[in-house]
């Protein structure tokens, strides 16, 4: 799966402000209630259950929130960076400033892995992290996120 199956332009955004995991999350969550046509509550539930099973900062200032949810119809994703880094209980304990979620369909298999693996593999790339931070707008973030695909 590519990035740019599962996120579109409208799915990203540069420099948002919040200042905790509980409200970037929650964040995530209006955004794509926006999108699928969701309760944003339901969307924020998953996203929060699936953070207590164990962080999904994965690293490097990096965190793939995600989770599978009954009744979406396709696997959409949402990507953005942050005006300042914020505590996400991420594995090395770095603060994050950049977040690539992903929504799944509750009956996916293997797609999830491979979506999931295909953002973190991107955002992994030598020097692609920095250039993400650098982005100075939506654009060019999503640009950077799809200049080469997995």
């Amino acid at each position: 799966m590519r990035i740019r199956e599962l996120v579109s332009l409208e799915h990203v955004d540069a420099r948002v402000r919040v200042s905790t995991k509980a409200q970037l999350l929650k964040e995530l969550a209006r955004r794509a209630a926006q999108i699928v046509k969701m309760d944003e509550s339901v969307i924020l539930k998953a996203l929060t259950d699936r953070e207590q099973l164990g962080s999904t900062g994965v690293g490097g200032g990096i965190a793939l929130p995600h989770a599978r949810l009954p009744g979406l119809k396709q696997s959409i994703g949402l990507l953005i960076s942050l005006d300042h880094a914020i505590d996400f209980k991420s594995i090395d304990e770095t603060p994050i400033d950049l977040a690539g979620m992903l929504l799944l369909p509750e009956d996916t298999k293997g797609e999830a892995n491979s979506a999931l693996a295909c953002i973190a593999r991107r955002f992994r790339e030598p020097g692609i992290a920095d250039r993400l931070r650098k982005a100075k707008s939506a654009d060019e973030l999503y640009k950077l996120a799809i200049s080469t695909e997995c």
